[in-house]
This record gives C-alpha cells, sequence and structure tokens, in this order.
C-alpha cells in the first residue's frame, strides 16, 4: 500500500471516528435534555399538588405539617435528579474525549 493509500485510509478512519463521536455526543445531549424535561413535569406537577392540598387545609399546624413534608420530598428528588443528571454529564464528557484519545494515540511516536 503507498502512502498516498495510507493517508487516505487513515483519513477515512478518522472520518468514521469523527461521525461516530459525534452520533454519540448526539445521544447524551438528547439523554440530558430528557432528564431535565422529566424532572421539571414531576416538579409542576408535584408543585401543583400542593397548591391544590394546601388551599383545602383550615389550620395552621395542618399547613405546617404538609410544606414540611413538601419540602422534604421536593428536596430529595431534587438530590436524586441531580444525581442522575451529573453522571449522564460525566458520560458526555468521557464521550467528548474519547476520540481525542484515540487522536493522541496515533500521534504518539512509540519506542522501539
Amino acid at each position: 500500500m503507498s502512502s498516498a493509500e495510507q493517508l487516505q485510509q487513515h483519513a477515512k478512519e478518522q472520518g468514521d471516528a469523527a461521525m461516530a463521536s459525534a452520533n454519540n455526543l448526539a445521544a447524551s445531549v438528547q439523554a440530558i435534555t430528557a432528564a431535565y424535561s422529566e424532572y421539571t413535569k414531576k416538579a409542576l406537577a408535584d408543585g401543583s399538588e400542593f397548591m391544590t392540598r394546601l388551599a383545602s387545609l383550615k389550620t395552621p399546624s395542618d399547613v405546617m405539617a404538609l410544606q414540611s413534608e413538601y419540602a422534604k420530598t421536593a428536596y430529595e428528588s431534587f438530590l436524586a435528579e441531580t444525581k442522575k443528571i451529573s453522571e449522564l454529564y460525566a458520560d458526555l464528557s468521557k464521550q467528548a474525549y474519547k476520540p481525542l484519545e484515540g487522536f493522541a494515540a496515533t500521534m504518539t511516536p512509540t519506542r522501539q
């Protein structure tokens, strides 16, 4: 194989790797967007339910108990979703740098 053919083959491999990486990155961004969307919908539904239940209460002690319960569940939900989304971002960053690892490996001279 001539050096021109080797160069063409290498360029084709790099182009294919870049396209695969772009597709993986797009899928990761979609997963992050979906996670944010799901959390937002859930938080709005929980807030709406809380307001409905709050409007039906008559005593201040019941209001305080409901508010305390809502604050606790909203906080726990927030922490769980934050952990889930941060893991998605970690996966995204790993995928973003994966092509650079391959490129660096091919460009780094080896000792013989």
